[in-house]
Parts: structure tokens; C-alpha cells; sequence
């Protein structure tokens, strides 16, 4: 009989986390049904789930096609022409991201917060192609692989912070977000390691060089910080993993 009991309250723990798995990642199958008996009511709760799911989605959307922007306004905007200039285009690019999380709520302005270091480093390398000569373009490219990387670890890092409570205490950490975010750390460090070869190659001044250094010990910080994140993010074991 305690068999049984016991058998029945996981499976309703079970359904529970999936229905709020569902919540989470706003699938209406999973969080609306679709029984024929009740289609008034399922069409009602899609109806409403489908306008959350549109919000939601236009806001990704944006802040990806944001992202995609830095990139093509950087690369279409007149290249700095000397280090003071390259100072005010870094200083007013920071100007504007710090703007741009007020537009964001609490948990989203921490990722973004933490990112845009990353973010600022891929602006200010893609403004000195012109001051880095015969090494500008590999910089560049460089700096467009960070970009595309940084857009896949806020995407990670986002839902990894909005993980359900209730999810996580039973299932535990985010562990797929957490192996994306490791592998793109992995794939960056090598990155650093290229440029930190082509800042040594560089016939630049030595104040673009240390724009450059700036730049990479930023991109490192970012690394370490997101290596962190993700093994303590693995770590997390849930009820039923403990079991």
C-alpha cells in the first residue's frame, strides 16, 4: 500500500514539474491541453498564452536584432582615425548600453550588466581595424565570432536566471544551458589566445596596443566568470537527482 502511495505522489510531482517546465518555456500543449472536451477553454488560455508567447518572442527578437546592429553600424561607421577618437567611440558606446538596461527588468539588466563587457570589447575592436594595419581584418573577424558567441551565452545565462523554483528544486540546475555556456568559454579562450598573438604581431602604436590588452583582459574576466557559472550551474542536483 506505502508502495503505492508512494507511486502516486511521484507521478503527481512528475506531472507537476512538466506542467511547469511548460509554464516556463511557454508551450501551450504543455500548459493549456488540448482535450477536445474542454477546446472553449483551451482556446481561451492559447489565446492568451499565445499573446505572452508573441510578447515574449518580440522581445528576444529585438534584442537580437540589436546585437546583430553593434555590428553593422560598427563595421558601416567611419573607423576611428586616432586613439582619442577610438576613447570617445568606446566612452559613448558604453554610454548607450548602460541606457539600454533600463529598458530591461531586474533579472535580464544582471545578465546584460555582466555581458556587455564582452559587448563593449567587440565594439571597440571592430572601431580600430584602421589602427591596427595589416592585422585589422583578422581583428575584426575576431571580433564578429565574439558577438555571435555573446548572443548565444545571454541566451544561456537567461535561462539558467529564469529557471521555475519549483523546477529546479526538484529537477536541479540548468544543465544544458550550463554545457552551451562552457562550450562557447572554451571556444572564446582561443579566440583571446588569437588575438593576444595578433596584438603582439600588431605595427600599431603602443596606445592602440593597450586599447587592445584592455579589451582581452575584459574578454577574460567575462570568461572566468561565465566558466563559474556554469560548473556551479551543474552542480545544482534536484530532489529526483539525489534519489
Amino acid at each position: 500500500m506505502k508502495k503505492i502511495i508512494t507511486l502516486i505522489i511521484a507521478v503527481f510531482l512528475l506531472s507537476a514539474i512538466v506542467y511547469a517546465e511548460g509554464a516556463q518555456n511557454g508551450n501551450p500543449d504543455q500548459v493549456t491541453g488540448t482535450g477536445n472536451n474542454n477546446s472553449n477553454a483551451t482556446n481561451t488560455e492559447n489565446g492568451t498564452g499565445q499573446g505572452q508567447n508573441a510578447s515574449n518572442g518580440t522581445n528576444n527578437v529585438v534584442q537580437t536584432q540589436n546585437q546583430n546592429m553593434e555590428v553593422v553600424m560598427a563595421q558601416q561607421q567611419t573607423q576611428a582615425n586616432d586613439v582619442s577618437e577610438l576613447h570617445l567611440m568606446i566612452q559613448q558606446k558604453q554610454q548607450e548600453m548602460n541606457q539600454e538596461l533600463t529598458n530591461f527588468q531586474a533579472k535580464t539588466i544582471e545578465v546584460y550588466q555582466n555581458q556587455n563587457k564582452v559587448r563593449l570589447a567587440v565594439h571597440s575592436l571592430l572601431s580600430m581595424e584602421d589602427l591596427t594595419g595589416n592585422i585589422g581584418a583578422q581583428i575584426s573577424e575576431i571580433a564578429r565570432n565574439f558577438n555571435n558567441s555573446v548572443q548565444a551565452t545571454i541566451n544561456a545565462e537567461e535561462k539558467i536566471q529564469n529557471r521555475n523554483a519549483f523546477v529546479r528544486f526538484f529537477m536541479g540546475g540548468n544543465s544544458k544551458s550550463a554545457e552551451d555556456i562552457a562550450q562557447e568559454v572554451a571556444q572564446n579562450r582561443l579566440r583571446i589566445q588569437e588575438l593576444t598573438q595578433l596584438k603582439e604581431q600588431c605595427s600599431c602604436s603602443e596606445e592602440v596596443k593597450a586599447v587592445i590588452q584592455e579589451q582581452i583582459q575584459n574578454m577574460k574576466q567575462e570568461q572566468t566568470r561565465l566558466q563559474e557559472l556554469a560548473q556551479q550551474e551543474k552542480q545544482k542536483k534536484g530532489l529526483f537527482k539525489w534519489f
